[in-house]
């Protein structure tokens, strides 16, 4: 497998082309973006941003690192990568977007799958920790701090894009997606985190159903569902669990505390991984 950066990123303020030189992007209309010392390209302007730090802290992509790490998301990983490289046969090169990849485990693992096809990588998130994580951990793809509802990418420039854990924008996924591109959501299946959830909340919490109306764009190719019983040993794997789960912050102190109190426990992995492929170019 070849990984190599992806190069047909566009202006977050006009959306013209980007060009790269040696430490910078630059449009035509003369708007440009350095490249950090650390390898990716800020491309949030501050008129986009809904807050000064948007995203994952710091801390919470430090503990996202820590647990992806260890390998306990790896079956969803395999079956994004099988998915992703699905119709990859007798194909040269493919592009592919991680839209909002967090610090890039799923493009790592995406990267090393065994594949003879050249990867075209680009990973965005709004959070800069993340981008700033991933970067560090793998130099060869893009990444760039920016927003799903204005991918900084040229109009059908991609070949795949993943979502995973996150939220999809239709309209912009389609308007970058090349005619039969497709798009991989990976979502929290009623199972996923149960015993997780049961210890933290008063009352039954079930993993949010995410079956809205698909837009005409898209068509349904297919869904595999990824279950296994996950082992987690000492307070410490059970922090980073729940730091990276929309759970924190909803959970009240003390039943943080309790649930950190725990020498191990045993949690269900529940995710759906839907594939859905995009029926025309949005010039068509």
């Amino acid at each position: 497998m070849k990984v190599v950066p992806f190069q047909r990123l566009a202006c977050p303020l006009d959306a013209q082309p980007l060009r790269g030189e040696a430490s910078r992007r630059v449009c035509d209309s003369g708007h440009s973006y350095d490249i950090a010392s650390k390898g990716y390209t800020h491309l949030l302007p501050v008129q986009h941003k809904r807050s000064r730090e948007p995203g994952d802290s710091k801390a919470m992509v430090a503990a996202r690192r820590r647990f992806l790490g260890a390998g306990y998301y790896r079956p969803i990983a395999e079956a994004v990568a099988s998915a992703a490289l699905s119709d990859a046969e007798g194909k040269a090169e493919l592009s592919c977007l991680d839209a909002g990849c967090g610090e890039g485990y799923y493009l790592r693992q995406l990267a090393a799958a065994d594949s003879g096809v050249t990867l075209h990588l680009l990973g965005l998130d709004i959070s800069k920790w993340a981008v700033q994580a991933a970067a560090r951990q793998d130099a060869r793809p893009t990444w760039v701090v920016a927003s799903n509802a204005r991918i900084p990418a040229e109009p059908a420039s991609l070949d795949r894009i993943l979502c995973l854990f996150g939220f999809p924008v239709y309209p912009e996924f389609f308007r970058v997606l090349k005619p039969g591109g497709l798009l991989i959501k990976v979502d929290a299946g009623a199972g996923h985190l149960k015993e997780l959830r049961d210890l933290i909340y008063a009352e039954e919490k079930t993993a949010a159903a995410r079956d809205e109306v698909l837009p005409p764009e898209y068509s349904r190719l297919g869904e595999v569902r990824v279950q296994y019983p996950l082992q987690l040993e000492g307070s410490d794997n059970l922090a980073d669990l729940l730091a990276m789960t929309p759970h924190y912050h909803r959970a009240s102190v003390a039943a943080r505390e309790a649930l950190l109190k725990l020498e191990g426990l045993t949690v269900s992995v529940d995710v759906r991984v839907v594939t859905y492929i995009s029926r025309a170019s949005a010039s068509d």
